[in-house]
């Protein structure tokens, strides 16, 4: 059975006229844990829409680069989707749901943040509205104010990524700790450890753009002979 249809079995499992926010009280052992994950995601990302008046088909189609879906599984996803958008809850409620769940792998909430930050920069345009989303849902999550630079710096192309940022640390910063920050990043974003999170398969694809980042900044870094 397909994660998609897992996730459409949650979703009708839920009594009428309850919020899809229920949804994550249902969903807290593997593998259970990484459907969660997704319509988490799904959720977000349909609160983070709201948030900047629409949805874009770039937006869509970042979101499949995510997650396959199959044609028998559309119909499951679309319906998660609109619950979330029509939900009267806010997102403050989800992201504190998510954070309930997750709060002990902040390495996974990281990966959420992650989709979430692909998806908004979708279509090029990088809305204030969706930025502010992001730094709120970013705080719910106890993330602090570097490790939310440090992903927004990935995503968002105002100006050349600084290498430093990217492995969440200062020009200060002593070299030896500047390679123990690099490696643990490169060890938080192997396939592997991601899966062990119970990130779903399809979302590990995010920890090839980010592996590619982690070890440029660091050659860059390096290379400058500090």
């Amino acid at each position: 059975m397909s994660i998609w249809s897992r996730i459409s079995q949650a979703v009708a499992a839920l009594a009428s006229g309850e919020g899809l926010s229920a949804v994550f009280d249902k969903l807290r052992s593997p593998p259970e844990r990484s459907i969660a994950f997704t319509i988490a995601v799904i959720a977000l990302s349909a609160k983070m829409a709201k948030a900047d008046g629409l949805v874009t088909r770039d937006e869509v189609t970042a979101f499949r680069e995510v997650f396959h879906i199959a044609p028998e599984d559309e119909e499951g996803a679309a319906k998660v989707f609109n619950l979330a958008r029509q939900d009267v809850a806010g997102f403050e409620i989800y992201a504190q749901r998510i954070q309930r769940m997750f709060g002990d792998e902040p390495s996974t909430l990281c990966d959420l943040m992650e989709g979430l930050f692909h998806i908004a920069v979708a279509d090029g345009n990088y809305h204030p509205a969706e930025d502010g989303f992001l730094a709120e849902v970013a705080e719910i999550f106890g993330m602090d104010d570097l490790r939310f630079r440090t992903l927004r710096s990935r995503f968002v192309e105002e100006m050349p990524a600084d290498p430093y940022t990217v492995l969440g640390v200062t020009p200060d910063t002593p070299m030896p700790e500047i390679r123990k920050a690099w490696r643990q990043l490169v060890r938080e974003s192997h396939p592997d450890i991601m899966i062990a999170r119970g990130v779903p398969e399809e979302a590990v694809k995010l920890s090839e753009r980010r592996m590619q980042d982690i070890n440029e900044a660091w050659a860059e870094i390096s290379g400058k002979g500090r």
